[in-house]
């Protein structure tokens, strides 16, 4: 990655209470999944745009329209439910929780989206599917028998640009703005 560049994304941020019940299923599902590489709870967050390579000057240029989105969208608490895994057929790469977001967050994930688009990054080409990425088959494995995983309702209320660093540990996010939801401007 070139000097000027740093690795980015758009998420919601996840409460306290469900990354404790996140930290709770992990540690139940370890002894039953061999092979995953988990995600650390406090990583674990609702990407709604993965930027990837970005320059300080894209970044700004995001700024004040993921502000505006962020003031739109009033504060959610969707459930967190129905274990699965990526890809839908074949071998299990990433282990996953759903989030049943209401259409103001996919409002919200469109305006991330246009956002980005607008300040030179290339479209997204997949659709997006709320979920939080709980860990990672480096092989790839048979896919597995998974429990429902009704974690209840998670409370969203902030959007974050972070910034990804990786580590051999697994990835460190580092909050570079944070926004508000529904704060007027």
């Amino acid at each position: 990655m070139p000097r000027d560049t740093l690795r980015a994304f758009v998420a919601l941020e996840l409460d306290d209470l469900i990354r404790d019940r996140l930290a709770s299923l992990v540690a139940e599902l370890r002894g039953r999944l061999p092979g995953v590489s988990w995600a650390r709870p406090e990583g674990i967050h609702l990407t709604l745009r993965f930027l990837g390579d970005a320059s300080p000057s894209a970044l700004d240029a995001m700024t004040p329209r993921l502000r505006a989105a962020a003031s739109r969208c009033p504060p959610a608490s969707p459930a967190v439910s129905g274990l699965e895994v990526f890809p839908e057929r074949g071998r299990a790469r990433v282990l996953w929780i759903g989030i049943a977001v209401p259409p103001a967050v996919e409002t919200l994930q469109s305006e991330c989206e246009a956002a980005a688009v607008a300040a030179g990054f290339d479209p997204e080409p997949r659709p997006f599917r709320p979920h939080l990425t709980l860990g990672r088959w480096r092989e790839g494995a048979p896919r597995p028998d998974l429990p429902a995983g009704d974690l209840g309702a998670a409370s969203l209320r902030s959007l974050v640009l972070y910034r990804s660093e990786l580590h051999p540990g697994g990835a460190r996010h580092t909050p570079l703005l944070r926004f508000g939801l529904g704060d007027s401007e």
